[in-house]
């Protein structure tokens, strides 16, 4: 059975629920897209913005998934960066760096275009911090920064000392930061819901409720469910670390991590504008960091503490209350009125894993908690695969990807085990 909507901020603050219907009958598309969240929606806007029959199919309700659980935020923090640029100096030399700085951005852009081009509210407000949560933490601030600045964003980023903290922030916790004024945060299940509407509008067909039982290889595969089945031209699998088709291709490659997020009740206005007066989001330097911001009502929204195991945590308020207060102590014994996990795809390299199944049949995944950007650029890259321009999606398909030879539980495992290293490490960082 479709499973309801988790009990997140998000959610309970829906401009406007989805009510599409279930598949129950044959079809015939040009492309069928397999989850509904940022990637199969973001592709979907691409294709029939250029005149493709194309149709979505959501297990559950659209933005259900890790597009509906996450912490909002819109940042250049591309994962895997160092990984691809390492890879891609033997196909592109030293135009590598400038193709995956471009890439960076390219998620804002295409969001401001549609959210601007389609009318959509989903709360979009620009300015990100990067606090450094220790001194030394400094010196990569200031190589982002300095490298950011020879590429012309000298206006749009600030180095900010331990002194210049508290206009920002009223935390004692940091040692400085890098603002970044291009850097966006939003209402992630609205803006999901806003671009649904407007593939739409260009005649896209959008099934919630459906999941997807088996996809059928051919010259035209199939897409079939309990009431109905999709033919198409082209399939693409997209969702991310909430499906298990193509495992003979697939397992292996990707693992599932839990992160928590929580929203307290509302703050005053003036708590609000007190403790984050600039109305900007945050994330710290450590390598499992915590990130917030303010909602459009005033509330704080907080996460952290990824789950590498694979398992959802008991009790999200519990795990970050600490943290919260920690943050901002004014904010002691708040109410927390909203907690919710979501599952990231993690791959053990960080780099997207774009590809095929079968010669029909693409699947693009793992973000590794940098989705909401990342999940719009490859949107873009996999809707130009499928009408034929495979110039940026061979780039990535054509990467090496680490595949690990164990099941899903050994694997989160060996993932858990890790992070508790570079946890460990972050002592002598």
């Amino acid at each position: 059975m479709p499973e309801t909507r988790c009990d997140s901020y998000y959610n309970a603050t829906i401009n406007d629920e989805t009510q599409y219907p279930r598949l129950e009958s044959d079809i015939r598309v040009d492309v069928v897209i397999v989850g509904g969240g940022f990637t199969g929606v973001s592709t979907a806007v691409e294709l029939a913005e250029r005149g493709l029959k194309v149709a979505i199919v959501e297990a559950n309700k659209i933005g259900w998934g890790a597009t509906g659980r996450n912490g909002g935020q819109v940042t250049g923090s591309l994962s895997g960066d160092a990984a691809m640029v390492k890879q891609l100096r033997n196909k592109l030399g030293t135009e590598a760096e400038n193709f995956i700085w471009d890439l960076r951005w390219r998620g804002h852009e295409i969001i401001k275009n549609r959210v601007d081009k389609y009318g959509i509210d989903c709360d979009l407000k620009f300015g990100h911090l990067h606090t450094a949560y220790k001194p030394n933490h400094m010196q990569e601030m200031q190589k982002t920064y300095d490298d950011a600045v020879l590429r012309g964003m000298g206006s749009e980023l600030a180095l900010l000392t331990k002194q210049d903290i508290p206009e920002y922030l009223d935390t004692p916790l940091y040692h400085g930061g890098l603002l970044n004024k291009r850097n966006m945060h939003l209402h992630s299940v609205n803006l999901c819901i806003g671009e649904a509407r407007a593939a739409q509008s260009y005649g896209a067909m959008i099934f919630e409720g459906s999941p997807v039982l088996d996809i059928c290889d051919g010259a035209l595969p199939v897409v079939k469910t309990a009431h109905g089945s999709i033919t198409a031209n082209s399939v693409l699998i997209a969702g991310n670390a909430y499906h298990k088709l193509a495992r003979k291709k697939l397992s292996g490659m990707l693992f599932p991590a839990s992160l928590g997020n929580c929203a307290t009740v509302k703050l005053t206005a003036e708590v609000a504008k007190a403790i984050n007066p600039h109305d900007i989001a945050v994330y710290d330097s450590r390598f499992v960091l915590d990130y917030y911001r303010m909602t459009a009502d005033h509330r704080l929204m907080f996460g952290g503490g990824t789950n590498y195991s694979g398992r959802d945590s008991r009790n999200v308020a519990q795990e970050l209350r600490p943290a919260i207060e920690r943050t901002f102590p004014r904010l002691k014994g708040i109410d927390i009125e909203f907690e919710w996990t979501g599952m990231a795809g993690i791959v053990v390299n960080r780099i997207p894993q774009l590809g095929k199944v079968s010669p029909n049949v693409f699947y693009c995944q793992g973000y590794s908690g940098h989705g909401v950007a990342t999940s719009h650029i490859m949107g873009e890259i996999m809707a130009n695969a499928i009408i034929g321009q495979l110039t940026e999606y061979d780039l990535f398909a054509d990467m090496r990807q680490i595949r690990l030879p164990v099941g899903e539980w050994l694997g989160n495992q060996g993932m858990a085990i890790g992070m508790l290293y570079y946890r460990m490490m972050e002592n002598f960082r």
